[in-house]
């Protein structure tokens, strides 16, 4: 029997009261840190665009897109509120799964609760932890790295976190619930030449995925059919998308016990992962050192294969981004912001900021460099050493970003993310509305009806 219905049965099974501490906690860090992006997200290209779209197609006032105010059938809002999480590259990461949650967990969640009504923290939270934890499983289980294979893993497997929010809070049945993961299978997609060409595809990925899993999980409720050897039939998941090259074993090993929820990283950065070990390194240098942009005559990153091919080549357009999308995976620009403006926030990666010529001076004399040694799964180490005017030279290894479980941000720091996030919303958000929503967010597993969490969205 394929092992997606010992996965189903799992989520079935498992209630709030199996869940332990630090993933509850886990989990509404998760939450803080999607809805906060997501509040920013709503002004970044292709959101309004999209939800002028999905406007038009109105339908049955289910859910709520998130700052815009509209009432809209779930799949509609949950596909608009995933892009706006999205949008800035500033959501939660797997770093060993490459796997970001947040952008197709919490719209989907929040949507089917809308459309539900009467859904309680605890439910939401035990919902979202156990479709983070089958999402993140099945990246795992993968033996090649996403970068060697071209595949877009959120996009891929974020259908199937959608699917599994659903039928949790639908109560399906195991059967159905088989049934609903492969009509999300069915429909699954998404790879990296969307990075590679600097569009705005990347960001709608999650949107696709949560729309996927949801209208999966409606078709299956209904009776529709899916495949059931999902994951390890002849065609399934497993041998299409990953040539057969899988551990088995990860899929299943401590599943009820152990949740990958735990193993998210939270980005101090609105930019690819793997940018932030050079950040790091970076910032930590300029502190220390007090390097001016102006000092500088030359700056080499090391770096892993999968950094290389995704964030350094080719080197002209990592150089010179022509659009936030190349900005947001460029380790030349985000080092150059960094040593200039001494931070990296959402003001580095504007469409105006990418044209600022001081930092597109100094980008042109930042070079990534392979060092196999520092090839991992994931998110890898980066070494960054810069040479000054006067012919000193200052190195720095970061093994471990800011924002990992080992080397975390605060729920205090969280929230100040939330807060600034705010500022940069489509529509302005009262001051007070937003500490509200830190705070019933804090103690989520409390709130009787999650939609008091929604209204403070608007």
């Amino acid at each position: 029997m394929d092992v997606i219905y010992t996965l189903a049965g799992n989520i079935i099974d498992t209630n709030y009261e199996n869940l332990p501490s630090e993933v509850v906690k886990a989990t509404k860090r998760l939450f803080m840190d999607g809805l906060g992006v997501g509040l920013a997200g709503s002004a970044e290209a292709g959101v309004s665009e999209l939800i002028d779209i999905v406007r038009d197609w109105d339908g049955r006032r289910e859910s709520t897109v998130w700052v815009y105010g509209d009432r809209l059938p779930c799949v509609s809002a949950a596909q608009a509120n995933a892009t706006m999480i999205h949008a800035l590259d500033y959501d939660d990461t797997h770093d060993v799964a490459i796997l970001h949650a947040s952008s197709v967990a919490v719209p989907t969640a929040l949507a089917i609760a809308e459309k539900l009504g009467g859904v309680d923290g605890k439910r939401l939270i035990t919902a979202v932890a156990l479709a983070v934890d089958l999402a993140a499983r099945l990246c795992l289980a993968n033996k090649v790295s996403v970068f060697d294979r071209g595949w877009q893993y959120t996009a891929i497997h974020g259908n199937f976190s959608a699917a599994a929010i659903t039928g949790k809070l639908l109560g399906l049945d195991t059967e159905t619930l088989v049934s609903a993961f492969g009509l999300a299978y069915h429909q699954a997609g998404g790879n990296l030449q969307c990075i590679h060409d600097g569009t705005l595809a990347k960001r709608a990925g999650p949107g696709f995925a949560a729309r996927d899993g949801i209208m999966a999980a409606l078709m299956a409720q209904k009776g529709i059919t899916g495949a059931r050897n999902v994951l390890q039939g002849r065609d399934g998941l497993f041998n299409v998308y990953h040539r057969g090259d899988y551990n088995p074993e990860v899929l299943t090993a401590n599943l009820g016990e152990k949740f990958e929820v735990v193993n998210l990283s939270f980005k101090p950065y609105p930019c690819c992962r793997n940018t932030n070990p050079p950040i790091d390194a970076t910032l930590t240098m300029v502190g220390e050192y007090n390097i001016k942009a102006e000092d500088v005559d030359s700056v080499t990153i090391y770096v892993s294969k999968g950094a290389m091919k995704l964030l350094g080549e080719p080197l002209s357009t990592k150089q010179n981004p022509s659009t936030t999308v190349d900005a947001q995976f460029s380790i030349p620009w985000a080092v150059a912001s960094a040593i200039v403006k001494g931070k990296v926030g959402i003001a580095e990666f504007t469409p105006q900021a990418i044209k600022d010529k001081t930092v597109l001076a100094l980008s042109n004399k930042v070079t990534p460099k392979l060092d196999e040694s520092l090839n991992r799964m994931g998110v890898s180490p980066a070494i960054v050493e810069i040479k000054t005017k006067d012919g000193k030279v200052y190195s720095k290894r970061v093994d471990t970003p800011y924002g990992s479980p080992e080397n975390p941000m605060s729920m205090d720091a969280m929230a100040a993310k939330l807060r600034d996030c705010a500022s940069y919303a489509a529509k302005p958000l009262s001051q007070k509305n937003v500490e509200k929503l830190i705070q019933l967010v804090s103690r989520l597993e409390a709130v009787s009806d999650v939609e008091e969490v929604v209204r403070l969205l608007v």
